[in-house]
């Protein structure tokens, strides 16, 4: 299974799951982080966390231990 963390700066993906049903998921799918939704990762900071990516049309920054919980397909 792959997860956000793995993506490079550039790649996009399908969101296909967020794991866990505490309450930072709820809050990850809250951020629209849902299934079906198209997101690319735009970059990472210097020491490789956080991350940054575009989804929907505005940029979110999550922690790396955040993006290793939601599960994606990857679109070449």
């Amino acid at each position: 299974m792959e997860t956000l963390d793995t993506l490079s700066p550039g790649q996009r993906a399908i969101i296909n799951d967020v794991a866990g049903e505490d309450a930072i998921a709820v809050r990850l799918m809250e951020m629209g982080l849902i299934d079906g939704e198209e997101i690319e990762l735009l970059g990472r900071a210097p020491l490789g966390d956080p991350l940054e990516f575009l989804i929907r049309g505005y940029r979110l920054s999550l922690r790396s231990e955040e993006a290793r919980r939601v599960s994606i397909s990857r679109v070449d």
